[in-house]
């Protein structure tokens, strides 16, 4: 069902053939086909859904329209949805409203709770316990099979997963996992520590999302055990979660790389003078680096005078420069993000880059020097000149951009802050003092 024939059915008040074409509808399609209404009409929708699908179309929304619902129902409604909403999607409602929402929400939220929801927001933002839910199935290793695949029926409509089970100890320690099919392919009286797989990969609550996003690409899990700095086991993290962490990171690295400052906000929703301020830091560090090829051309003046011809190639020169080391930093920014490139391989990268750039920078200057000598005639002095310091600015560049993303990941900073517009600008400094460099020597001959 489209947005017309949604609006038509509204029009004509047909609002019983309405609610049963929602029914057969997935909740993230009525999540998106509710997002550009206006509020009174997503409302009325809201509230013509089954309680169950009208709790799930609500995590789908977006924090704005969740706040408009939240302000419109009333404490009864609001409890019913707290209460059938999983514990992490009720953290991340929480973190997204204003203050006097909050209050709503933890009005009507039970007293173990608001307990259990100070805990969670008390966690580092971008960490492992910022990201679980409580809702997973715990298992003892006594227990034998039919009594555990009886307590997963019992409890498991209202966990977030079931495929995997945990096994813990009387503290709460993480002793094992099991998964579902080897309880319902095994023998009703076999327990379960003569089939659990002690073998656990996990992680603390404070580790980082990336080291989290991480593991899930690597092993391809499903759902990933949180632990306490005393192998508690506190939560499970699900791969729906991970991948909005996988795309915020994206996105937050394509940010970096166009030199802003990142943010949640979407594009849309963020005000001028907010995406004004992101911009204008690096823009203004930008500029005053791009302020030093200034100075050196005006350091070389003399060399400009005596060979004006030379001016005529600054600009592809710095272009070629900026290139060439962007092209390298992509790539290494891209290869420490997929895990694909360590920090111990710094020695390789530079390595390879080398190579390339000896290839890349000989066939460049090969085909300048001809164009220069058929084409533009500017002479063998200036020809070689310009050559010359492609050969070098090329093989610098691609070093200089293969080598800082793996640097700025040894200092514990985003690599990707090493990107095109941060390479490019010292990659133009070091073009034009080679450039001018090379020119004085060969002038001097």
């Amino acid at each position: 069902m489209d947005e017309k024939i949604l609006m038509d059915l509204i029009e004509r008040k047909r609002y019983i053939e309405l609610k049963e074409k929602l029914s057969e509808m997935n909740a993230v399609d009525i999540a998106e086909l509710l997002n550009p209404l206006e509020h009174p009409i997503t409302l009325l929708i809201f509230r013509m859904l089954p309680k169950d699908m009208a709790v799930e179309v609500f995590s789908y929304f977006s924090s704005e329209q969740q706040a408009d619902i939240i302000n419109a129902i009333t404490d009864k409604e609001l409890k019913y949805i707290l209460d059938e909403l999983f514990f992490d999607d009720m953290i991340d409602l929480i973190e997204e409203m204003p203050a006097n929402l909050v209050n709503k929400i933890l009005a009507n939220s039970t007293h173990d709770e608001r307990k259990l929801i100070n805990q969670f927001l008390k966690y580092p933002a971008d960490s492992a316990g910022s990201l679980m839910t409580i809702e997973y199935v715990e298992l003892k290793k006594e227990m034998t099979v039919m009594k555990a695949l009886k307590h997963i029926k019992d409890i498991g409509l209202s966990k977030e997963t079931v495929y995997t089970c945990y096994v813990t100890d009387d503290n709460r320690k993480l002793e094992a996992i099991i998964s579902l099919r080897s309880l319902v392919v095994s023998d009703d009286e076999i327990v379960i520590k003569d089939i659990m797989h002690e073998d656990i990969i996990y992680v603390n609550t404070h580790d980082d999302q990336e080291t989290v996003a991480g593991i899930f690409k690597k092993y391809g899990f499903l759902a990933l055990p949180v632990v306490d700095m005393e192998n508690r086991l506190t939560g499970i993290i699900t791969v729906d979660d991970i991948m909005d962490v996988m795309e915020q990171e994206a996105t937050e690295d394509f940010q970096r790389m166009a030199a802003m400052s990142p943010s949640e906000e979407t594009y849309l929703d963020s005000s001028v003078l907010t995406l004004a301020k992101q911009r204008i830091p690096w823009l203004l560090i930008l500029m005053i680096g791009g302020a030093f090829t200034g100075g050196i051309i005006s350091k070389f003046e003399n060399v400009l005078s005596a060979v004006v011809a030379l001016t005529a190639f600054i600009p592809m020169l710095m272009d070629t420069g900026g290139n060439s080391g962007s092209q390298s930093s992509t790539l290494i920014i891209r290869g420490l993000a997929t895990g694909e490139i360590a920090l111990k391989d710094i020695w390789k990268v530079l390595w390879k880059e080398f190579r390339i750039s000896l290839i890349a920078g000989t066939t460049l200057a090969a085909v300048n020097f001809a164009k220069n000598m058929l084409f533009d005639k500017v002479g063998v002095l200036v020809s070689l000149t310009v050559s010359c310091t492609l050969i070098v600015t090329v093989m610098v560049s691609k070093i200089i951009g293969g080598v800082l993303p793996l640097l700025a990941k040894r200092l514990k900073l985003d690599p990707a802050i090493m990107a095109g517009p941060l390479i490019t600008t010292i990659v133009d400094t070091i073009t034009l003092m080679v450039y001018f460099t090379i020119a004085s020597m060969l002038m001097q001959l």
